[in-house]
């Protein structure tokens, strides 16, 4: 098993949210920590990416708290809470399509910048040479990634499982604490699921970082998280261990319907958990 650290990277309280008079959210609560790999699963509908995108600042909680490394998050703009090194995917890949690799990675670090604009048409010192250091970052980023052969293709040219490997690393390119995943195995194969499991844990043991993951995928849930957040219907449902969580009727009723069938029965294809 891996070593966490016990400290508490990211922690939320009672959160609730509402669209209008659709409650989304009811009292939902998260305890993350520091070198864990987390799941937060359920049903379609269940709220699970709006969890992901009060965290990332695109919708302000109705109720409850967000807090991260000791900072509340409520009603941060997103890009100044990706600057406190959070980093996340979308269940929809967000490439700029008509932007080289390269530059998909380097504009992720626009608001790091350091310099403005009269920099850019003076093209002084400074504009000079943070651009260099942004390139030369990104390069070793892609390198790391096995996708410097990449670097001056367009993502629309790309095969789905190269996209989602450059929206990964241009999340990592923000050097974050806590990568979110929002269904990383969306529009994978079947047979694509075992590289994308290993490269998640390549990912963690390579960057040390928390990683949070949404996943409908429960051979990619089971195998790699060490916590499982199960919600349904915007409410909390089940929390434990991927064991405990195939083990749970009420879980298994959300799913499937009927609390006599046990998960691993439904899909006996699924495998124990892995060792790190």
């Amino acid at each position: 098993m891996r070593e966490e650290s016990g400290e508490t990277l990211l922690k939320i309280e009672h959160l609730t949210h509402r669209f209008g008079g659709l409650q989304a959210l009811t009292d939902i609560n998260v305890d993350i920590k520091k070198g864990s790999i987390n799941a937060l699963i359920g049903p379609n509908g269940a709220g699970k990416t709006t969890v992901f995108n009060l965290v990332s600042g695109f919708y302000v909680p109705s109720e409850g708290d967000i807090i991260f490394d000791g900072t509340r998050l409520n009603g941060m703009k997103p890009h100044v809470i990706a600057d406190l090194q959070i980093g996340r995917t979308f269940q929809n890949i967000r490439l700029w399509s008509d932007m080289t690799v390269l530059d998909n990675i380097c504009i992720a670090q626009h608001s790091r910048l350091g310099f403005g604009l009269r920099d850019v048409f003076l093209k002084t010192k400074k504009y000079k040479e943070r651009e260099a250091q942004i390139h030369k970052e990104a390069w070793e980023l892609l390198e790391k990634f096995s996708l410097a052969d990449k670097a001056l293709d367009y993502p629309k040219n790309l095969p789905y499982g190269i996209q989602r490997r450059v929206e990964i690393a241009r999340a990592l390119s923000l050097n974050p604490k806590l990568l979110m995943l929002d269904e990383p195995a969306a529009g994978l194969s079947t047979s694509d699921l075992d590289g994308l499991i290993s490269y998640i844990q390549w990912i963690h043991e390579t960057f040390g970082i928390t990683i949070w993951m949404i996943e409908h995928q429960m051979q990619v849930v089971n195998t790699l998280a060490d916590n499982i957040k199960v919600i349904n219907f915007g409410k909390e449902l089940a929390e434990g261990s991927p064991e405990e969580i195939q083990k749970n009727p009420a879980v298994i009723e959300a799913y499937l319907g009927n609390a006599d069938i046990n998960i691993k029965d439904a899909y006996p294809g699924l495998p124990e958990k892995r060792k790190a």
